[in-house]
Protein backbone atom coordinates (compact mmCIF):
# COMPACT_ATOMS: atom_id res chain seq x y z
CA UNK A 1 0.00 0.00 0.00
CA UNK A 2 0.97 3.46 -0.29
CA UNK A 3 2.04 5.93 2.21
CA UNK A 4 0.37 3.01 4.40
CA UNK A 5 0.07 3.38 8.11
CA UNK A 6 1.54 1.12 10.28
CA UNK A 7 -1.72 -0.13 11.84
CA UNK A 8 -3.36 -0.58 8.37
CA UNK A 9 -6.50 -3.57 8.72
CA UNK A 10 -5.79 -6.34 6.22
CA UNK A 11 -7.48 -9.85 6.45
CA UNK A 12 -6.74 -11.49 3.29
CA UNK A 13 -3.84 -10.85 1.27
CA UNK A 14 -3.64 -10.46 -2.45
CA UNK A 15 -3.24 -13.85 -3.21
CA UNK A 16 -6.39 -14.49 -1.08
CA UNK A 17 -4.82 -16.06 2.15
CA UNK A 18 -6.60 -15.64 5.42
CA UNK A 19 -3.65 -13.64 6.67
CA UNK A 20 -4.53 -11.21 9.73
CA UNK A 21 -2.48 -8.22 9.58
CA UNK A 22 -1.53 -7.50 13.62
CA UNK A 23 -4.35 -4.33 13.51
CA UNK A 24 -7.19 -6.80 12.40
CA UNK A 25 -6.16 -9.13 15.33
CA UNK A 26 -9.40 -7.13 17.39
CA UNK A 27 -11.69 -7.85 14.53
CA UNK A 28 -11.44 -11.45 14.03
CA UNK A 29 -14.47 -12.07 15.77
CA UNK A 30 -17.02 -9.86 13.61
CA UNK A 31 -14.99 -12.40 10.60
CA UNK A 32 -15.70 -15.37 12.60
CA UNK A 33 -19.47 -14.69 12.74
CA UNK A 34 -19.59 -14.54 9.18
CA UNK A 35 -21.88 -17.44 7.75
CA UNK A 36 -20.96 -19.17 4.55
CA UNK A 37 -24.06 -17.62 2.99
CA UNK A 38 -22.92 -14.17 4.17
CA UNK A 39 -19.13 -14.33 2.59
CA UNK A 40 -20.64 -15.94 -0.34
CA UNK A 41 -23.00 -12.84 -0.94
CA UNK A 42 -20.15 -10.16 -0.49
CA UNK A 43 -18.39 -12.07 -3.52
CA UNK A 44 -21.60 -12.23 -5.56
CA UNK A 45 -22.05 -8.66 -4.56
CA UNK A 46 -19.04 -7.61 -6.21
CA UNK A 47 -19.08 -9.33 -9.51
CA UNK A 48 -22.37 -8.15 -10.29
CA UNK A 49 -21.47 -4.51 -9.91
CA UNK A 50 -18.96 -4.76 -11.95
CA UNK A 51 -20.92 -6.30 -15.07
CA UNK A 52 -23.32 -3.60 -14.40
CA UNK A 53 -20.73 -1.30 -13.97
CA UNK A 54 -19.11 -2.27 -17.39
CA UNK A 55 -22.86 -2.52 -19.22
CA UNK A 56 -23.35 1.31 -17.78
CA UNK A 57 -19.82 2.42 -19.40
CA UNK A 58 -20.62 0.88 -22.56
CA UNK A 59 -24.05 2.71 -22.68
CA UNK A 60 -22.65 6.18 -22.03
CA UNK A 61 -20.38 4.93 -24.91
CA UNK A 62 -23.37 4.33 -27.26
CA UNK A 63 -24.52 7.74 -26.46
CA UNK A 64 -27.74 6.56 -23.97
CA UNK A 65 -25.87 8.06 -20.77
CA UNK A 66 -24.43 11.89 -21.05
CA UNK A 67 -22.07 10.29 -18.36
CA UNK A 68 -21.02 7.36 -15.90
CA UNK A 69 -18.65 7.29 -13.02
CA UNK A 70 -16.96 3.77 -12.78
CA UNK A 71 -16.68 1.90 -9.66
CA UNK A 72 -14.29 -0.72 -10.73
CA UNK A 73 -11.53 -1.74 -8.61
CA UNK A 74 -13.64 -0.04 -5.48
CA UNK A 75 -16.02 -2.78 -5.00
CA UNK A 76 -13.89 -4.81 -1.65
CA UNK A 77 -14.66 -1.31 0.02
CA UNK A 78 -18.16 -0.67 -0.93
CA UNK A 79 -19.57 -4.05 -0.49
CA UNK A 80 -18.02 -4.70 3.42
CA UNK A 81 -19.01 -1.37 4.19
CA UNK A 82 -22.31 -1.39 2.73
CA UNK A 83 -22.98 -4.65 4.17
CA UNK A 84 -21.53 -3.51 7.82
CA UNK A 85 -24.50 -0.68 8.15
CA UNK A 86 -27.80 -1.63 9.62
CA UNK A 87 -31.28 -1.00 8.57
CA UNK A 88 -31.77 1.96 10.13
CA UNK A 89 -28.47 3.50 9.21
CA UNK A 90 -28.98 6.60 6.76
CA UNK A 91 -25.88 6.45 3.95
CA UNK A 92 -24.80 9.49 2.17
CA UNK A 93 -23.11 8.44 -0.78
CA UNK A 94 -20.82 10.68 -3.42
CA UNK A 95 -21.30 9.57 -7.22
CA UNK A 96 -19.99 5.97 -7.32
CA UNK A 97 -21.30 4.04 -4.93
CA UNK A 98 -23.21 2.24 -7.09
CA UNK A 99 -23.50 -1.34 -5.42
CA UNK A 100 -24.13 0.50 -1.86
CA UNK A 101 -27.04 2.04 -3.30
CA UNK A 102 -27.87 -1.31 -4.74
CA UNK A 103 -27.21 -3.06 -1.49
CA UNK A 104 -29.74 -0.94 0.10
CA UNK A 105 -32.06 -1.08 -2.15
CA UNK A 106 -32.44 1.12 -4.71
CA UNK A 107 -32.87 0.12 -8.48
CA UNK A 108 -30.01 0.74 -10.62
CA UNK A 109 -32.22 1.67 -13.45
CA UNK A 110 -32.97 4.95 -10.85
CA UNK A 111 -28.78 5.62 -11.27
CA UNK A 112 -29.15 4.92 -15.30
CA UNK A 113 -31.71 8.02 -14.93
CA UNK A 114 -29.66 10.54 -13.36
CA UNK A 115 -27.15 10.43 -15.53
CA UNK A 116 -29.05 10.09 -18.73
CA UNK A 117 -30.35 13.33 -17.35
CA UNK A 118 -34.62 12.52 -17.23
CA UNK A 119 -34.00 12.85 -13.15
CA UNK A 120 -32.60 15.68 -11.11
CA UNK A 121 -32.07 12.74 -8.12
CA UNK A 122 -32.97 9.37 -9.57
CA UNK A 123 -34.88 7.79 -6.57
CA UNK A 124 -36.49 8.95 -3.67
CA UNK A 125 -34.52 9.37 -0.89
CA UNK A 126 -37.85 8.91 1.86
CA UNK A 127 -39.17 5.69 -0.01
CA UNK A 128 -38.51 2.82 2.64
CA UNK A 129 -37.53 0.64 -0.07
CA UNK A 130 -34.54 2.51 -0.60
CA UNK A 131 -33.01 1.71 2.35
CA UNK A 132 -32.40 5.36 3.69
CA UNK A 133 -30.29 6.04 0.92
CA UNK A 134 -30.26 9.93 0.65
CA UNK A 135 -29.32 10.83 -3.30
CA UNK A 136 -25.89 11.03 -5.54
CA UNK A 137 -24.12 14.34 -4.87
CA UNK A 138 -21.41 15.64 -7.39
CA UNK A 139 -20.24 18.87 -5.79
CA UNK A 140 -17.37 17.09 -4.11
CA UNK A 141 -17.23 16.88 -0.94
CA UNK A 142 -20.91 18.51 0.10
CA UNK A 143 -22.39 15.42 0.97
CA UNK A 144 -20.15 15.34 3.91
CA UNK A 145 -22.24 18.25 5.65
CA UNK A 146 -25.42 17.02 4.70
CA UNK A 147 -24.53 13.86 6.63
CA UNK A 148 -22.98 15.87 9.84
CA UNK A 149 -26.17 17.94 9.87
CA UNK A 150 -28.36 14.78 9.63
CA UNK A 151 -26.07 13.09 12.29
CA UNK A 152 -26.44 16.26 14.65
CA UNK A 153 -30.30 15.62 14.30
CA UNK A 154 -30.40 12.15 15.81
CA UNK A 155 -28.00 13.00 18.49
CA UNK A 156 -30.49 16.09 19.58
CA UNK A 157 -33.65 13.71 18.83
CA UNK A 158 -32.12 10.88 20.95
CA UNK A 159 -32.19 8.36 18.59
CA UNK A 160 -28.74 7.11 19.43
CA UNK A 161 -26.90 5.87 22.33
CA UNK A 162 -30.49 4.18 24.10
CA UNK A 163 -28.46 1.11 24.02
CA UNK A 164 -30.62 -0.50 21.30
CA UNK A 165 -28.74 -1.71 18.71
CA UNK A 166 -32.09 -2.71 16.76
CA UNK A 167 -33.32 0.86 17.06
CA UNK A 168 -29.96 3.55 17.57
CA UNK A 169 -29.22 4.98 14.18
CA UNK A 170 -25.88 6.13 12.63
CA UNK A 171 -25.28 7.91 9.35
CA UNK A 172 -22.56 7.08 6.74
CA UNK A 173 -20.57 8.94 4.57
CA UNK A 174 -18.71 7.85 1.76
CA UNK A 175 -16.48 10.29 -0.16
CA UNK A 176 -12.68 10.37 -2.20
CA UNK A 177 -9.30 11.32 -1.61
CA UNK A 178 -9.79 14.42 -3.95
CA UNK A 179 -13.00 15.47 -2.00
CA UNK A 180 -10.82 15.03 1.47
CA UNK A 181 -8.98 18.22 0.07
CA UNK A 182 -12.59 19.81 0.06
CA UNK A 183 -12.99 22.84 2.68
CA UNK A 184 -16.56 20.83 3.17
CA UNK A 185 -15.51 17.59 4.93
CA UNK A 186 -13.33 19.74 7.28
CA UNK A 187 -15.98 21.87 8.64
CA UNK A 188 -18.29 18.55 8.48
CA UNK A 189 -15.51 17.00 10.62
CA UNK A 190 -15.28 19.93 13.14
CA UNK A 191 -19.11 20.17 13.75
CA UNK A 192 -19.42 15.90 13.88
CA UNK A 193 -16.46 15.84 16.40
CA UNK A 194 -17.90 18.85 18.06
CA UNK A 195 -21.15 17.82 18.77
CA UNK A 196 -20.31 13.99 18.98
CA UNK A 197 -22.60 12.88 16.33
CA UNK A 198 -23.37 9.50 15.38
CA UNK A 199 -21.45 9.28 12.21
CA UNK A 200 -18.77 7.20 9.78
CA UNK A 201 -16.99 9.36 7.15
CA UNK A 202 -15.70 6.65 5.04
CA UNK A 203 -12.60 8.06 2.33
CA UNK A 204 -12.13 5.66 -0.61
CA UNK A 205 -8.84 6.48 -1.49
CA UNK A 206 -8.65 5.74 -4.74
CA UNK A 207 -5.07 7.24 -5.26
CA UNK A 208 -6.27 9.71 -8.04
CA UNK A 209 -8.22 12.73 -7.96
CA UNK A 210 -8.93 12.50 -11.21
CA UNK A 211 -5.09 13.48 -12.87
CA UNK A 212 -4.01 14.76 -9.18
CA UNK A 213 -2.22 11.63 -7.36
CA UNK A 214 -2.46 11.30 -3.66
CA UNK A 215 0.56 12.25 -2.58
CA UNK A 216 0.18 15.96 -4.22
CA UNK A 217 -2.78 16.21 -1.99
CA UNK A 218 -1.59 14.81 1.16
CA UNK A 219 2.11 14.44 2.30
CA UNK A 220 0.95 12.23 5.01
CA UNK A 221 -1.59 9.11 5.20
CA UNK A 222 -4.94 10.64 4.92
CA UNK A 223 -6.03 8.28 7.53
CA UNK A 224 -4.29 11.30 9.80
CA UNK A 225 -7.05 13.85 8.76
CA UNK A 226 -9.36 12.70 11.02
CA UNK A 227 -7.33 11.83 14.06
CA UNK A 228 -6.61 15.88 13.63
CA UNK A 229 -10.21 16.62 14.57
CA UNK A 230 -10.08 14.13 17.58
CA UNK A 231 -11.67 11.49 15.72
CA UNK A 232 -10.89 7.80 16.18
CA UNK A 233 -9.23 6.99 12.10
CA UNK A 234 -8.91 3.48 11.03
CA UNK A 235 -6.59 2.73 7.93
CA UNK A 236 -8.12 -0.27 5.86
CA UNK A 237 -6.98 -2.29 3.06
CA UNK A 238 -9.85 -0.91 0.62
CA UNK A 239 -9.43 -4.00 -1.64
CA UNK A 240 -9.92 -6.18 1.42
CA UNK A 241 -13.98 -6.96 1.21
CA UNK A 242 -13.65 -8.57 5.16
CA UNK A 243 -11.35 -6.04 6.56
CA UNK A 244 -13.58 -3.47 4.95
CA UNK A 245 -16.98 -4.99 6.37
CA UNK A 246 -15.04 -5.28 9.89
CA UNK A 247 -14.00 -2.23 10.46
CA UNK A 248 -16.58 -0.35 9.10
CA UNK A 249 -19.25 -3.02 11.33
CA UNK A 250 -17.81 -1.99 14.72
CA UNK A 251 -16.95 2.32 13.67
CA UNK A 252 -20.88 2.11 13.26
CA UNK A 253 -21.93 0.56 16.02
CA UNK A 254 -19.53 2.61 18.64
CA UNK A 255 -20.92 5.73 16.66
CA UNK A 256 -24.14 4.14 17.00
CA UNK A 257 -24.01 3.77 21.09
CA UNK A 258 -22.60 7.29 21.63
CA UNK A 259 -19.10 7.03 21.05
CA UNK A 260 -18.50 9.83 18.83
CA UNK A 261 -17.59 9.89 15.25
CA UNK A 262 -15.03 7.86 13.31
CA UNK A 263 -13.39 8.01 10.24
CA UNK A 264 -12.12 5.18 7.55
CA UNK A 265 -9.58 5.44 5.33
CA UNK A 266 -9.72 2.52 2.51
CA UNK A 267 -6.86 2.11 0.28
CA UNK A 268 -8.58 1.09 -2.25
CA UNK A 269 -7.56 1.92 -6.28
CA UNK A 270 -9.91 3.07 -9.36
CA UNK A 271 -9.12 0.90 -11.88
CA UNK A 272 -11.13 2.72 -14.89
CA UNK A 273 -11.31 6.24 -15.35
CA UNK A 274 -12.71 9.21 -13.51
CA UNK A 275 -15.46 9.22 -14.95
CA UNK A 276 -16.22 8.48 -18.97
CA UNK A 277 -14.97 11.90 -19.80
CA UNK A 278 -11.76 11.20 -18.86
CA UNK A 279 -8.59 9.58 -20.20
CA UNK A 280 -6.50 8.06 -17.56
CA UNK A 281 -3.61 7.29 -19.76
CA UNK A 282 -2.51 10.59 -20.03
CA UNK A 283 -1.42 10.58 -15.97
CA UNK A 284 -0.53 7.52 -14.93
CA UNK A 285 1.02 4.04 -16.36
CA UNK A 286 0.39 0.88 -17.34
CA UNK A 287 2.82 -0.53 -14.65
CA UNK A 288 0.94 1.14 -11.66
CA UNK A 289 -1.73 -0.32 -13.01
CA UNK A 290 -0.74 -4.08 -13.67
CA UNK A 291 0.24 -3.75 -9.91
CA UNK A 292 -2.89 -3.06 -8.64
CA UNK A 293 -5.00 -5.22 -10.94
CA UNK A 294 -2.63 -7.79 -9.31
CA UNK A 295 -4.68 -6.89 -5.48
CA UNK A 296 -7.98 -7.31 -7.67
CA UNK A 297 -10.62 -7.68 -4.47
CA UNK A 298 -12.75 -9.82 -7.18
CA UNK A 299 -9.86 -12.47 -7.65
CA UNK A 300 -8.98 -11.61 -3.85
CA UNK A 301 -12.40 -12.94 -2.39
CA UNK A 302 -12.75 -15.94 -5.13
CA UNK A 303 -9.49 -17.35 -4.08
CA UNK A 304 -10.30 -17.15 -0.37
CA UNK A 305 -13.97 -18.89 -1.52
CA UNK A 306 -12.03 -21.51 -3.43
CA UNK A 307 -9.48 -22.22 -0.13
CA UNK A 308 -12.58 -22.90 1.75
CA UNK A 309 -14.45 -25.33 -0.49
CA UNK A 310 -16.67 -23.02 -2.55
CA UNK A 311 -17.98 -25.18 -5.07
CA UNK A 312 -17.82 -24.60 -8.73
CA UNK A 313 -21.33 -24.69 -9.23
CA UNK A 314 -21.49 -21.71 -7.23
CA UNK A 315 -19.16 -19.18 -9.46
CA UNK A 316 -20.82 -20.59 -12.62
CA UNK A 317 -24.24 -19.13 -10.91
CA UNK A 318 -22.98 -15.98 -10.14
CA UNK A 319 -21.57 -15.19 -13.69
CA UNK A 320 -24.46 -16.20 -14.72
CA UNK A 321 -26.70 -13.91 -12.50
CA UNK A 322 -24.38 -11.48 -13.48
CA UNK A 323 -24.52 -11.43 -17.20
CA UNK A 324 -28.45 -10.84 -16.57
CA UNK A 325 -28.11 -8.07 -14.31
CA UNK A 326 -26.10 -6.54 -16.52
CA UNK A 327 -28.62 -7.54 -19.89
CA UNK A 328 -31.64 -6.37 -17.72
CA UNK A 329 -29.52 -2.86 -17.18
CA UNK A 330 -29.22 -2.41 -20.60
CA UNK A 331 -32.62 -3.40 -22.08
CA UNK A 332 -34.35 -1.34 -19.37
CA UNK A 333 -32.31 1.73 -20.42
CA UNK A 334 -33.08 1.70 -24.18
CA UNK A 335 -36.13 1.55 -23.15
CA UNK A 336 -36.10 5.14 -21.16
CA UNK A 337 -37.34 8.47 -22.94
CA UNK A 338 -34.61 10.96 -23.70
CA UNK A 339 -34.34 13.94 -21.38
CA UNK A 340 -36.77 16.47 -21.75
CA UNK A 341 -35.30 19.94 -22.81
CA UNK A 342 -37.78 22.03 -20.77
CA UNK A 343 -36.79 20.66 -17.50
CA UNK A 344 -33.61 22.72 -17.32
CA UNK A 345 -35.99 25.74 -17.04
CA UNK A 346 -38.72 24.21 -15.00
CA UNK A 347 -36.56 23.41 -12.21
CA UNK A 348 -34.22 26.57 -11.49
CA UNK A 349 -37.45 28.31 -9.45
CA UNK A 350 -40.10 27.20 -7.56
CA UNK A 351 -42.24 29.81 -9.14
CA UNK A 352 -42.42 31.03 -12.73
CA UNK A 353 -39.03 33.55 -13.17
CA UNK A 354 -39.21 35.86 -16.58
CA UNK A 355 -35.26 35.24 -17.20
CA UNK A 356 -36.57 31.14 -17.53
CA UNK A 357 -39.09 31.99 -19.73
CA UNK A 358 -36.88 34.21 -21.74
CA UNK A 359 -34.59 31.46 -21.95
CA UNK A 360 -36.91 28.60 -22.77
CA UNK A 361 -38.28 31.23 -25.66
CA UNK A 362 -34.44 31.17 -27.07
CA UNK A 363 -33.96 28.16 -26.89
CA UNK A 364 -37.55 26.99 -28.92
CA UNK A 365 -36.30 29.40 -31.40
CA UNK A 366 -33.25 27.86 -31.63
CA UNK A 367 -34.26 24.85 -32.19
CA UNK A 368 -37.03 26.37 -34.61
CA UNK A 369 -34.48 27.46 -36.84
CA UNK A 370 -32.85 23.89 -37.71
CA UNK A 371 -36.13 22.69 -38.96
CA UNK A 372 -36.84 25.61 -41.04
CA UNK A 373 -33.25 25.23 -42.38
CA UNK A 374 -34.06 21.49 -43.40
CA UNK A 375 -37.37 21.83 -44.48
CA UNK A 376 -35.91 24.41 -47.55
Amino acid sequence: MTAADPALVRILDADGAFTPSPAADEYLPLIEALTDAELEQFYRDMVVIRAVDTQAINLQRQGQLALWPPSRGQEAAQVGSAHAARPQDTIFPSYREHVVTRIRGVDTIDVIKLMRGISHGGWDPTDPKNGNTRLYTLVLGSQTLHATGYAMGLAFDGKHASGDADVDQAVMVYYGDGASSQGDVHEAMVFAASYQVPEVFFLQNNQWAISVPVETQSRVPLVLRGRGYGMPSIQVDGNDVLASYAVTRRALDEARAGQGPRAIEAVTYRMGAHTTTDDPTKYRGTDEESQWAQKDPIARMRAFLEGRGAAASFFTDVDSEAAEAADDLRVRTNALPGPDPSNMFDNVYSEAHPLMEEQRAWRAQYEASFTTEEQA
